[in-house]
């Protein structure tokens, strides 16, 4: 984005009415059976929900001339997200429910964080979203448990368990989440006596972060029936294979050097006649791999989030987003919508209780899907996420 684009969208978000064109995705959170009178009552009397929205706009500093690239990025992700985010809550209000949304920029500094947080200017609040970063998202901790007021963590993939805030909300998957999904997808379709789970770490700190789950999953947890081996890459693997087995190989780097080699060395075993399926990274979904080497493996990732953009609610909104700011919506666009949106609608169907059916409910929106799980330190996770594959020269859920 230009640095005159930027000026424009920080102009438009601030000089613009709350009346967004309303977005409706058809797929709202399932609501329990079940209410108690008193909820009923709770909700009844409750008009108007408060939303604060911290995002590190760095309006003091950032300069279209002169503001670093860093500095530019994080201003137009947050304004991007606010304008998606924006948008959510307009069409949660559709089902009748009043917003306040307060827009507070934290120019990703704690110190400003403590003037906002002394200033009053979160009072009122019955929701605060951000901020986006870990450790702004740490500095909150204190503020939140005392006033119990949840924060949600909209994009952070931290471990909730760095924070240690019960009224936490964590949206995007922490990397345990996502072995678990990939253990899932092989416990439930492949037999462990015709099949081989290969794990592929150089042990480097970045690619343990991934490899140590699904090392314990495979050693101590649900798929300890499989045999599991490991090895730092797949060429010393291979003279270790055993013909007529199939062998399902877990890479956990996204350092590209090193995948490129592995693909190929893959793919010219699979060639040779070796039975072999790959499960990636996560962040290979932002990366340029050789998508016939990847199909040819039936290559596989997770991911917290996905788009189709055939689907007619995601083109909706993208012709509405750009009726409203003259240019495309980017990822964090998607992510402020669903965020909002979801947020929205439970506010607008359980007023003041609704942080009671954050685990009762769940959500299917334009990119990201929520299914939370509470634990009673670390607060609410979201453990709904996609398993993707390379398919057709495109990323396809598998499930």
């Amino acid at each position: 984005m230009s640095g005159n684009k930027l000026w424009c969208l920080i102009f438009a978000c601030f000089c613009l009415s709350a009346c967004s064109p309303r977005v409706r995705t058809g797929k709202s959170p399932k609501k329990p059976a079940k209410e108690t009178t008193q909820d009923k009552k709770e909700e009844k009397k409750f008009t108007e929900a408060g939303i604060t929205l911290m995002m590190p706009l760095k309006l003091n500093t950032v300069k279209a001339t002169t503001g670093t690239k860093a500095d530019l990025e994080q201003s137009a992700m947050s304004l991007d997200f606010y304008q998606g985010f924006k948008m959510g809550i307009d069409s949660a209000a559709a089902k009748g429910m009043n917003f306040k949304l307060t827009v507070l920029d934290t120019r990703d500094d704690d110190k400003h964080l403590g003037y906002l947080i002394g200033s009053d200017q979160l009072k009122g609040s019955n929701l605060i979203v951000g901020p986006v970063f870990p450790d702004g998202l740490k500095y909150m901790t204190d503020y939140s448990i005392k006033n119990d007021l949840p924060v949600v963590s909209p994009l952070a993939a931290t471990q909730p368990a760095e924070f240690n805030n019960p009224n936490l909300i964590s949206l995007v998957n922490n990397i345990d989440l996502h072995a678990d999904k990939i253990g899932q997808f092989i416990n439930k379709n492949y037999e462990p006596s015709r099949t081989e789970v290969v794990l592929i770490s150089t042990k480097k700190p970045a690619d343990e972060l991934l490899a140590v789950p699904i090392r314990n999953y495979f050693t101590e947890g649900r798929g300890n029936l499989f045999h599991f081996t490991e090895y730092s890459s797949v060429f010393s693997m291979e003279s270790q294979m055993v013909k007529g087995k199939k062998y399902l190989v877990l890479v956990t780097s996204a350092d590209r050097a090193f995948v490129v080699a592995t693909i190929d060395k893959l793919a010219k075993m699979k060639l040779n006649g070796s039975q072999l399926e790959l499960f990636g990274h996560p962040n290979w979904s932002k990366q340029n791999y050789n998508t016939e080497k990847l199909q040819a493996l039936k290559t596989r990732i997770t991911t917290s989030y996905y788009v189709d953009y055939k689907s007619q609610d995601v083109i909706r909104f993208v012709r509405n987003y750009r009726r409203l700011n003259h240019f495309e919506p980017g990822e964090f666009a998607f992510k402020g919508f669903d965020t909002g949106y979801y947020f929205g609608l439970l506010f607008a169907s359980h007023g003041s209780s609704y942080l009671k059916y954050l685990t009762k409910t769940s959500y299917k929106g334009l990119q990201n899907s929520f299914q939370f799980i509470k634990d009673e330190k670390l607060g609410y996770i979201n453990t709904s996420l996609f398993l993707l594959e390379f398919k057709n020269y495109a990323l396809t859920p598998v499930e």
